[in-house]
C-alpha cells in the first residue's frame, strides 16, 4: 500500500506544479 501512497503524493506534487506554472490550464 505504501506504492499507492507515494503515486498519490506524487501526483498531487505535479498537479500543484502544474497549477502554479499553467494557471490558465485551470
Amino acid at each position: 500500500m505504501a506504492w499507492l501512497a507515494a503515486a498519490i503524493s506524487a501526483l498531487t506534487f505535479v498537479y500543484l506544479f502544474v497549477a502554479l506554472i499553467r494557471p490558465e490550464w485551470f
